[in-house]
């Protein structure tokens, strides 16, 4: 199945991006509010809590999130799976944006943000940290170097730069022809590595745990926590694409889809099914299901993290009419989508309880207000490039067989 993706003819400014053209503004100035004051100054991060929503959030679960890039890079075009093309642009597009607020997460997150730039001269091989911030850097770039095809689409033969620009028309014609060349011919080495990369640093996020065994509750502490954020990373890949796409049609009143989206989420089952053999099997070895029942928050968290995120929409999937109902499809997906966040939110917040802190962590309003704020900015542009780009299908367009 081939798709003919175009620019959305459809208003940009409505009601919904205003709010969130105001809830970026408000995290705007919460940024520069930690910038000017300084991280205590806008969080309830201490010493001995150095990582909060920040990092459980926009970084960490940003970063799983975001595998719907690559997943669906490697179906379509790896295993040759060309049925599935109409979701890999927007698939892309999610990726490439959730990358880009990922780094700015670490800017607001790090001490010194002046200072990011230097694992790209100070190379320490001993440091998992090193290996996460060299991948997360090399796949961003992939990332955009796979929307460049994207952006030669909607502006080659048009460029028509105004006033004292219009004298580089010629310049810019030249390099999207260019692109548009070469590109094609190369793609395939930046998909492949988009895959390896992204598969590197999805299970280093998990080694950052491993030397933290006397703060991290037992029920995530795992030696093969970096397999479980692999295959947790990869199995929520198809639904997030489910998600956002589900989303994305039905506010700009597009094709559903649903004759991609329904057999894309067969490969859920298989996927899903392993984390969730991986995670029970893990716990039965080491017996750490005795704390199961002793009723504090954190085990409530992670019983909701399994069975809300986990063991429900793995049975929805299994049945045949859920794949086939857009509404019951889409919340399967969407308990997947929230049970791998949370999951992320639980091993670097929730889980974390470090022996010298006497206090439960609980996030300041200004640091909800700049994670709130990325995400609105995400989804502001979101909208803007699928409505000046050829991202999805416009009203009306089928794809074709």
């Amino acid at each position: 199945m081939s798709a003919h993706p175009a620019p959305i003819r459809a208003p940009f400014w409505t009601p919904g991006v205003l709010v969130l053209a105001i809830l970026m503004a408000a995290g705007a100035v919460a940024v520069l509010a930690r910038f000017i004051g300084g991280i205590g100054y806008v969080s309830n991060l201490s010493t001995a809590r150095p990582w909060g929503i920040w990092i459980g959030i926009d970084v960490a679960s940003g970063v799983a999130l975001a595998a719907g890039g690559f997943t669906t890079a490697f179906l379509a075009h790896i295993l040759g799976r060309h049925y599935y093309e109409p979701v890999i642009r927007p698939a892309l597009l999610t990726a490439m944006l959730g990358y880009t607020f990922v780094v700015l997460g670490l800017i607001v997150d790090i001490g010194r943000s002046w200072a990011i730039w230097k694992p790209m001269i100070h190379w320490n091989f001993h440091s998992v940290l090193f290996e996460v911030a060299m991948c997360v850097m090399f796949y961003l770039n992939v990332l955009y170097i796979e929307f460049i095809p994207i952006v030669v689409e909607r502006f080659k033969g048009r460029v028509n730069l105004p006033g004292p620009l219009a004298g580089l028309n010629n310049t810019v014609e030249i390099l999207l022809g260019l692109a548009d060349a070469i590109l094609p011919k190369i793609m395939w080495f930046f998909i492949i590595a988009g895959v390896v990369l992204s598969c590197m640093h999805q299970s280093s996020l998990g080694s950052l745990m491993l030397i933290a065994p006397t703060k991290l509750h037992p029920l995530w502490y795992t030696p093969i926590l970096p397999l479980l954020f692999l295959t947790s990373a990869i199995a929520v890949g198809y639904p997030m694409v489910v998600f956002e796409t589900t989303l994305a049609t039905t506010s700009l009143k597009l094709d559903p889809e649903m004759q991609v989206l329904s057999p894309l989420t067969r490969f859920t089952i298989f996927l899903l099914g392993i984390y969730l053999t991986l995670k029970i099997g893990d716990m039965v070895i080491r017996e750490t299901y005795v704390y199961l029942l002793d009723g504090t928050a954190q085990t409530n968290a992670f019983l909701l993290e399994l069975i809300l995120g986990v063991l429900v929409p793995w049975l929805m999937l299994l049945s045949p009419a859920v794949r086939r109902s857009r509404r019951w499809l889409f919340i399967a997906c969407t308990l997947i989508v929230g049970g791998v966040l949370l999951n992320r939110v639980n091993v670097f917040v929730v889980g974390y309880r470090p022996p010298v802190s006497e206090n439960y962590y609980f996030p300041a309003v200004t640091e909800m207000l700049i994670t709130v704020g990325f995400i609105a900015g995400l989804m502001f542009l979101y909208r803007f490039f699928v409505t000046y780009f050829p991202v999805l299908n416009r009203p009306g367009q089928e794809v074709s067989a």
